[in-house]
């Protein structure tokens, strides 16, 4: 994987099988599919791009999607981080953490005042990058979560200011 031709791009309808087919694999990988996964990985411009989300994509220098990521509007100003997946032979080469930064970026020029993420204890390399970049661990401020798998919740609380 050549990082120096990695690409950050919007979101397009050319992208969304990539979208799924990306955040499936990550799934079956590690966990289990559930109905909310595939409701909102079917149907990404009704369940995050409509009521004012955003999703990007890491594309390489063959034009292919190799990463993807997603913030998912809650409440005005307030965002969650979401259906964050890179291809398997990419992962550990800087997608991530690009995609990362696209995200943040996307978020600061949304003027974002919280960004949120649940994810899991078994997903140790995306724990450190979260935290790498100001995610800090939080309880969960309700009781549950829209997934299974969540037992993590961060909240981005950056050094520097927004």
């Amino acid at each position: 994987m050549n990082i120096a031709t990695l690409r950050i791009v919007d979101y397009a309808p050319r992208w969304r099988e990539d979208f799924a087919r990306l955040n499936i694999e990550w799934l079956e990988r590690w966990f289990t599919v559930e109905p909310i996964d595939r409701e909102v990985l079917g149907h990404p411009e009704r369940h995050i791009l409509a009521d004012g989300g955003h999703v990007l994509f890491a594309v390489d220098g063959n034009g292919h999607a190799i990463g993807t990521v997603a913030l998912k509007r809650e409440s005005e100003g307030v965002y969650e981080l979401t259906k964050m997946a890179v291809a398997p032979e990419a992962r550990g080469s800087g997608v991530g953490r690009a995609l990362m930064q696209g995200a943040l970026d996307a978020f600061r020029a949304r003027n974002g005042r919280e960004l949120f993420l649940e994810s899991s204890s078994k997903l140790g390399p995306a724990l450190a990058l979260y935290e790498s970049v100001g995610f800090r661990h939080h309880p969960a401020p309700r009781p549950g979560s829209h997934y299974v798998r969540a037992d993590v919740y961060m909240v981005w609380e950056p050094a520097e200011p927004r």
